[in-house]
């Protein structure tokens, strides 16, 4: 290679790849973020409830991985109890 070809091929045209299109998927989410949508139509109360509800899911997901990695059944045992509560305020929010 000689000297001072390295700055053409660095700076040569590249395909569109993942990379380019990640960040066209990353600036479609934040567009649709910033629109109003269905969502704001919701009133304060909804907007807390799916928030409240949103978060007992990701609990819940949580809940459910540890007690399907768990070998001991005790603790699997009281992972299911928490499960159990954490569908009935779900199942409350509705």
């Amino acid at each position: 290679m000689r000297a001072g070809c390295g700055s053409r091929l660095y700076n040569r045209p590249m395909s569109k790849g993942w990379e380019s299109k990640s960040v066209e998927s990353q600036m479609a989410a934040a567009q649709e973020w910033r629109e109003p949508g269905p969502r704001s139509d919701l009133t304060e109360e909804q907007k807390r409830k799916k928030h409240e509800r949103d978060g007992l899911l990701l609990a819940r997901t949580n809940l459910l991985n540890q007690r399907e990695a768990s070998t001991n059944e005790r603790y699997r045992q009281t992972l299911q109890s928490a499960l159990d509560e954490l569908d009935r305020r779900i199942e409350g929010l509705k």
